[in-house]
């Protein structure tokens, strides 16, 4: 048990399992009390991230039972899957923005001037390395995660004076709940051992690596980190996909 969120107030969304779960027991032990929330059961409330209504509700509702809110951690979301571009639809990009991006924005929207009345507090969303370039996810989801580092951004600024912090962590290859298909295909096909082989630690993460950098953010330890997307991925950004030269050979005429 540790100190380091003593007596704070804190949010998680998307807290049922994965890296909500996983960063809401972190909090928890490091003396945060906690209002986990998802839209599934496994939390405390039940909550669609991407509803305004809800949001509201869940932050007054925590101002009201325990005094005020510190912390909320904006992670929700959804993948959308890796379906081409010219085979998605508006309405598969509609809700991927709606949980992926509207979620944080809501988050900050009703969060900050519950934190302004406390002095202060800290805003974390979840993005992605996605959201840092291509090739990480299909293109919607990408396009929502580029639009949370941008997101805290703009709020780090437009609460500047408020003691307010707003952070994006951008999470690489970690094993929950969103990608479970794709490690247990690998595995089904004797590959387990290749996951996470392109990014230099050569192996996937886990979700307690990415609440570890919640937990930093969230904490004291980050009082001058502002605006920033802190990226966990074993780095794999490091390095931009490379891609086998043309053989011009393929040219030449067969004899």
């Amino acid at each position: 048990m540790g100190t380091r969120l003593q007596g704070k107030i804190a949010i998680v969304t998307g807290a049922a399992s994965g890296i909500g779960k996983a960063t809401a027991d972190l909090f928890r032990s490091e003396g945060a009390t906690v209002v986990g929330s998802d839209i599934g059961a496994g939390a405390e409330v039940q909550m669609d991230a991407g509803n305004e209504a809800a949001v509201k509700a869940v932050v007054e509702q925590t101002v009201a039972d325990h005094g005020g809110l510190d912390i909320f951690f904006a992670n929700a979301g959804v993948s959308g899957g890796m379906a081409n571009i010219t085979e998605q639809t508006e309405d598969d990009w509609a809700e991927i923005l709606r949980v992926n991006l509207i979620g944080p924005f809501l988050a900050i929207k009703y969060a900050a001037p519950a934190m302004n009345a406390r002095g202060g507090g800290s805003i974390i969303c979840t993005a992605s390395v996605a959201g840092l370039r291509s090739g990480a996810g299909g293109a919607a989801y990408s396009a929502s995660k580029a639009g949370v580092i941008n997101l805290v951004q703009n709020a780090s600024q437009q609460l500047g004076g408020s003691g307010i912090r707003v952070n994006a962590i951008c999470p690489g290859l970690i094993e929950t709940g969103m990608t479970k298909p794709m490690y247990q295909g690998a595995r089904d096909r004797g590959h387990g051992s290749r996951i996470g082989e392109l990014n230099p630690l050569r192996r996937g993460g886990e979700p307690i690596e990415i609440a570890q950098a919640a937990l930093f953010l969230a904490s004291d330890d980050s009082s001058y980190v502002n605006g920033q997307a802190l990226v966990v991925d074993g780095g794999l950004s490091t390095s931009h996909p490379v891609a086998r030269a043309f053989d011009f050979k393929m040219l030449e005429p067969r004899r």
